[in-house]
Formats: C-alpha cells, structure tokens, sequence
C-alpha cells in the first residue's frame, strides 16, 4: 500500500526570541507531521512552545523579537511542496486564510473591534476566492448558520463586542472555515468558556473535520479532550517533542515519565475512584539557561546519570516514539 503524503510535515524546526536577557529558544527541533483528514493533538504545560510552534507555522510570530532560525515546514498542496518558513511572506499570506487557517485562543483579542463580523468573514472570502462583496456576503450568511449563529443576516452587521464569548469563538471559526481549508490549527479554543459551550465549539470543529475532510492541530491543556478527538498525540516539553503515539497507546502505555506525570495528575470520575491525585513536582526551566541533557531531568523519578547527556526522540513502536533514556510504564 503506497504511503499517503501528509499535508503538513513539520522538519527541526527551531523558534527563538531573542532578548536582552537572553536567546530564548522557545522552539528546539520539533518535528511531527499531520496526515490528509487527521486529526494531531498537541499537549503539555504552558510554556512548553505548543503555540510558538504553531504560530511559526502560520509565520505570525512578532519579529523582533522572534525568529525561525532553522527548519522546515514543508506543505503539501496540489502536487506543490513549499517551504513555510523560507517563503516570501507575500506567497505566505496567498496561503494562510486559504490552504491553512486559524483559530486562536482569544476571540476578543483576535476579532478587529472596529470591523463588522460580516465585514471579516467576507475579507478572505473576497481576496482568495474572488467574491464581490454581496457574493461574499451571502456566503458569509450561510457560514454564520452552518456555526450555530441564529439569524444571521442580522447579526451580519453587528461588532464583536455584540457577541457573547461562545459566539466571538464561533465567528472565528467561520472566518477559519470561509475558504474551507486542508489544515485549520485550533489553539486552545475553548479557553474561558464554560462547559457547555466548550462542547458545542468542540463539537463543531468534529463536525468540519468528519464533513469536510479537514485536517486538524488542537492544541488543549486537556488531555480528556484530547482523549476523545485526536487520533495523534504530540506531547511537547521545554520547546521539544518528548513523545508522540496513536492516542491509544499514549494512555494506556506512556512511555515517557512526563506523560506519565501528566496524565495521572488528572482527576478520575467514578463512585469507587480511590486513586490520589499526583502532581508533577518542581517547575518547568528556564529556556534562556536550560539544564544539561535532558531538560525533565530536575523533575524526573526515573533520573540517572546516563541523563546528562541529551536522548533522541527513538521509536518505541511501530508508531510510538519517545525521548527517555529509560522508557516505560509506571
């Protein structure tokens, strides 16, 4: 069976801010790719470079101070590969809104707030598809209702701050799905919503990658949510990945300690749950002066000498792979 080509195949890529403090590299070597239709979860604590990771991608970081300094990221589009991070950001922005888009964690913050949400979803519609402005328009109509916005010819002419939360994340993603992209990257979209809404714009975003065939990057602090949607794991710590597997085996046998860590620090529901809630000890390091070898070593249960030195992400499996010199599970 010939091998199918990802849509995205993300190759060392290395992301640094630099600072009067120092060279933060915030980005060191990641490397995953994401097949036609997946669905890629990407987890691990705040700081650990999941969004950095992505807006490099996109090529939205500020610069100064951030900059890729090495890497691919290598789209496969209609027979074309193209570099992302080596591209002219004039054939970049032909890309981002178009082949890949978009959701980010703050809707508020992301929506212009002097622009009308009919004006920002029309605009992608109208610079790479084409549109007049009353094409782009009605389209813009049908993409509020396929979201679950209620009357949307009216609410075409209303300013994101007419919008609750949950709404403003479900403008987002009709702007992200405007030109029905290959690739859309959630970054955290349900941060502070609450639980009902958090399932509905989850449940959205299922609904457009069963429909439509999109392939998707979450990136969640929660692994439930991650549990439930995502056929792949990334697991990213300190700027690098430490561990990746089908989502099956990450749960039922992680390989490295701080998966281990993480996913025993969630809370278990039942009547006969016993089991203590554990916590990963200690703190994250610091990116500017980060420890010799591998950077969990200061947290680590398993640690040894043989840890100084820095261990390769190594296949374990078939399709899991991990950063430990002593892998396994507890």
């Amino acid at each position: 069976m010939a091998a199918v080509t990802p849509i995205l195949d993300v190759r060392n890529l290395q992301t640094h801010f630099f600072t009067r403090a120092g060279v933060v590299k915030a980005v060191d070597g990641v490397s995953f790719s994401v097949q036609p239709g997946e669905t890629l979860g990407i987890v691990g604590e705040s700081g650990c470079g999941k969004s950095v990771t992505v807006l490099s991608i996109m090529r939205l970081l500020p610069n100064p101070p951030g900059r890729i300094v090495g890497g691919e990221v290598l789209l496969h589009n209609e027979g074309q590969t193209l570099d992302l991070a080596s591209l002219p950001e004039s054939e970049v922005r032909n890309i981002r809104g178009d082949v890949i888009s978009m959701i980010f964690q703050d809707p508020m913050v992301s929506l212009n707030p002097v622009l009308t949400i009919g004006y920002q979803i029309a605009e992608p519609l109208i610079i790479h598809r084409g549109m007049t402005p009353s094409e782009a328009r009605r389209h813009a109509i049908e993409l509020l209702e396929q979201v679950g916005i209620p009357a949307p010819g009216d609410r075409l002419n209303d300013y994101p701050h007419q919008f609750s939360g949950g709404m403003r994340q479900r403008v987002m993603i009709a702007i992200a799905m405007a030109c029905r992209p290959k690739l859309l990257i959630a970054d955290e979209p349900t941060t502070a919503l609450d639980v009902t809404i958090q399932a509905q714009i989850l449940d959205l975003i299922v609904q457009l990658n069963r429909e439509h065939g999109t392939a998707v990057i979450l990136i969640t602090h929660d692994l439930g949510v991650v549990a439930e949607l995502c056929k792949r794991v990334v697991v990213m710590y300190a700027g690098r990945v430490i561990e990746t597997a089908p989502a099956e085996q990450l749960y039922g046998l992680p390989q490295h300690p701080y998966t281990s860590g993480l996913l025993r620090s969630v809370p278990m529901l039942g009547p006969n749950v016993k089991q203590r809630l554990m916590s990963i000890h200690g703190m994250p390091p610091d990116l500017i002066d980060p420890p010799d070898g591998c950077k969990f070593r200061p947290r680590c249960t398993r640690a040894a000498d043989r840890c100084v030195s820095e261990p390769a992400l190594t296949a374990i499996g078939s399709e899991h792979s991990a950063a430990c010199w002593f892998p396994g599970t507890e």
